[in-house]
This record gives structure tokens, sequence and C-alpha cells, in this order.
């Protein structure tokens, strides 16, 4: 059966500075991200205690400064009281004549648990329903309580830097939230649960109890209900002590941030990191600028273990070795001298070890060509583009011809140039400076036994004319 927290009689008089601290750190928001204009602002209504006192505060503040106010609500179906929990949170946005929406999601049980998943799928509701009415602001109800079991969590999991500095008191979080406009904001961050629960009690606020609340298999509820009282009763006001360590954590963060940032200028060569210029930072610059590069690049971020891992192979490999690293999200590899993050794709029909001389293959691609701009060939990855060229083959000699399209069995030998020596095609890659993942998705198109042209490379100059009216071969991936 759903619980209503109910208000009964007053509580402590300090509860009224909520209202002031919220309307403080509402000007402040204002005055850094939205100087000349007039935000549309959402209240992240879940119908708990935080957010109803929430939702009161912001009421206040935007009929006091005119602005838009709506409060938009997440059912997840994860409990039976949902539907009653939706019913709330309408009825008080009715009573205080606020706009309400409401989006249900399916929560499925992910590798990292049913709260993450429930976590990810709501702010993602969140940010739709935002765009959907043209909010500026979201805000949500986090208080003081929720971040210090935010950065003593962290500190159980072993986090650096980053998760000791617990939450921001605004961010924006496209990848949350799924728009790079959005701002998200916490303006009761500083305010102690106690206080919003006594102001609940002044104002005559009822609120909703989520019965999960009280589950100890999730862990900040185990921390909730057991860790945290012993700490209150052994140092009072703890909370408020390990919200100031987080600050501290996030100026350091800023500062290695800001190194990461200069570290990386002075490593990237285009999309790589130059070695040379890696290897001379000590070991911790090391680690923190290539977990600035995964960030930059939107990519998760390693674990120490992963990371420690990775950059061991990365120093004690071969310098001609094909090193190959797994992120769940690219591959890791060492190329001349320079560290690529490299997309994971899929493998495509007839990939083989371009290198093994050995191997005979007739699974190759047999077509005609019919004068067609460009032919798809998604089996090989791309597009075969066949452009007018003043250098080319001979349309009509072309049409003749029975081509194939295939990757490199190895052994094929290309002569670019009159002027230039035939060299396999190995050769041509290693001059070319291609590297050898790369080369795996380059086709090449044959007539019969004659190569005519190596994507990345070019076509063979046997069988090219000089003249108006020419054709030229081009590979456009489609990776």
């Amino acid at each position: 059966m759903m619980q209503i927290g109910k208000a009964a009689g007053r509580g402590r008089p300090a509860a009224a500075g909520i209202s002031s601290l919220f309307a403080q750190a509402l000007a402040g928001l204002r005055s850094e991200y939205f100087p000349s204009t007039a935000p549309a602002i959402a209240v992240a209504l879940s119908g708990g205690l935080d957010s109803m006192v929430l939702l009161r505060l912001a009421h206040a503040y935007a009929r006091e400064h005119g602005l838009s106010l709506s409060a938009f609500h997440v059912h997840h179906g994860l409990s039976p009281n949902a539907d009653a929990w939706r019913a709330h949170c309408a009825a008080a946005c009715a009573a205080l004549g606020i706009g309400f929406d409401a989006r249900e999601v399916s929560v499925e049980k992910g590798k990292s648990g049913i709260e993450a998943a429930a976590r990810k799928a709501r702010y993602a509701a969140l940010g739709t329903m935002c765009r959907a009415h043209g909010v500026d602001l979201l805000l949500t109800a986090h208080h003081l309580d929720d971040q210090a079991e935010t950065v003593l969590l962290q500190l159980l999991r072993g986090s650096g830097p980053a998760g000791l500095s617990g939450m921001d008191a605004a961010n924006r979080t496209p990848a949350l939230l799924g728009d790079a406009h959005l701002l998200m904001a916490r303006p009761l961050l500083q305010a102690a649960r106690a206080d919003l629960e006594a102001l609940a009690k002044e104002e005559g606020i009822d609120w909703v109890e989520d019965e999960s609340n009280s589950d100890p298999r999730y862990a900040r509820n185990a921390l909730r209900h057991t860790v945290m009282p012993a700490l209150g009763a052994a140092f009072p006001g703890f909370q408020a002590r390990v919200a100031r360590s987080s600050m501290h954590a996030q100026s350091a963060l800023r500062v290695l941030l800001e190194v990461a940032g200069q570290d990386l200028e002075r490593c990237l060569d285009g999309d790589a990191i130059d070695l040379a210029q890696l290897r001379a930072l000590s070991p911790d610059r090391i680690n923190n600028v290539l977990r600035h590069w995964f960030s930059v690049r939107r990519l998760a971020m390693p674990s120490t273990a992963w990371m420690d891992e990775m950059i061991g192979q990365l120093f004690s490999a071969r310098e001609d070795a094909q090193m190959l690293v797994v992120h769940p999200e690219c591959h890791v590899r060492r190329h001349r001298e320079r560290l690529y993050l490299v997309p994971k794709l899929p493998d495509l029909a007839g990939m083989r070890d371009p290198d093994d001389e050995g191997i005979i293959d007739k699974h190759a691609q047999a077509f005609r060509w019919a004068g067609e701009a460009s032919l798809a060939f998604p089996h090989y990855g791309g597009i075969l583009h066949f452009d007018a060229a003043e250098t080319g083959f001979d349309p009509d000699w072309l049409r003749a011809q029975p081509l194939a399209i295939d990757f490199r069995n190895g052994g094929e030998r290309l002569k670019l140039a009159p002027n230039r020596p035939s060299r396999s095609l190995k050769a041509h890659f290693q001059a070319g400076g291609v590297p050898a993942w790369e080369r795996t998705r380059l086709p090449i198109v044959s007539s019969g036994i004659d190569l005519l042209y190596a994507a990345g490379l070019g076509m063979d100059c046997h069988y090219l004319q000089q003249g108006a009216g020419r054709v030229a071969l081009r590979w456009e991936t489609g990776d």
C-alpha cells in the first residue's frame, strides 16, 4: 500500500531559511547561465519529500519572477504504487496551477544493475519532456545528505577525484538528457534533509514514500540506514564536512583537467597521440592525459586496472608489434609511434589476414560495369565510384572486362606509374603509412589475373590512358 508522508504541526522556524537558500541558488544560476533571458524551468517530480518541497519552492519563485514552470514525472513501473505516485504528483501540480507531464519507461536490468538502468531511463525521459516543452533549466531535488551519500559511495568503490567530487551544483549532461543545451541544476545541494522535512511540516506539504528506499539490497539504502546514522551519532553534522571535502575534490579535479588539456594539446598529432611526447610526461600525467583523451572522445572511462594494463602494453611491446587493446567501445592501437582510438567495426565478408602470402581465395564478387557512376558493395563495406577523368581506363574497354572485387589474398603487385617500380601491396601500404588494421578493409578490383585498382593506393598504370572521357576508379568506405 502506498505510504503518504503527512505534515503534522509546526517545525523548526530555521526551515524558512531554505526558501532564501533556494532563491540565492536560482539567482546565481540565472546570472551565470541565463544573464539576458528568462529561462523556462521544470522540476523533476518523483512525489517524494525532496521533490515536493522543491516543487513548492520553485512555484513561489517562478510566480514572483514571472517565469514559466513545469513539473515532469517518470513512471518506472517498478512499484505497484507507481500509478498512485503519478496521480499524487498530478494532483499537487493541478492544485498549484503548474503544468504537468509524465512519461512511462521500461526498465531492463543491465550489467550495472536495476538502479543504474532506472536512472538512465529516468534522465532520458526527463530530457525528452524538457525538449517537448521548451525547457531550459531542469531542477532536481538532490540535497546535502544525498551529496554525502554519493561521496561516501564513491569512496567505498575506490573512485578517484572525479567520483569523490560528488555532484555539481549545475552541469550540462547530454549523455544523460540527450540535449547539450539543457542545464540541470541542484539548488538544494546545501540544504539538509532534516530542514527540508521541517519546511514540509511548516507548509503542510504531503509526499509519498517509495518502499524501495528501505530495501537494504541497494547499496545507497544500506549506507543511508546503517552507516550514516552511526556516523551522525559519532560525528554530528558530518554531511556538511563531507560535502566540503567534495568541493576540495572538485577544485583539484579542475586543476587536473586544466593540466590534462594542456598535455593533450601537446601530445595530439591529428587524431593520434604522439608517443614521444607522451613518454616525456610523468606516470601520473600520462594516466591523467589518457583519461582526459577518453573523455574528450566521449568513451566510457576505463577502470584503473584496465588503464594500467593498456599503458604497460603500450610501452613494453616491440616497436613493430601490432598492439591491440580492446576497450568496450573501441580498439586501442599503436602504429609508428602513434596511439589511436579506433572504432570497433564488424567483420566484412571475405576478410582475411592480409599478410598471409599463402592464401588462395575464390570468393571474390564478380561484376560488370555498365556505365554506372557508382556501384555499392555492402559486403566489402563501401561504394566503388567511376569518375570521369583525363587519366584512367578507356570506358569501352572497361565495360567489356569481367571484373571482380575482393580483399587482397597476398602477393598482389601494383605499378602506380610508368617511372615507378612494381611493388607488393604490402610494400605500398608500408610506404604510405597505412596502418595494418585499415589495410584489411581496403578492397582490390581485378580483371582476370590483372590487378586494376587497390583502394587506398590507386590504379595500376598498365591499362591507363590519357584523354578526355576516361574513367578513374575511387573507393568510398561506408564505415
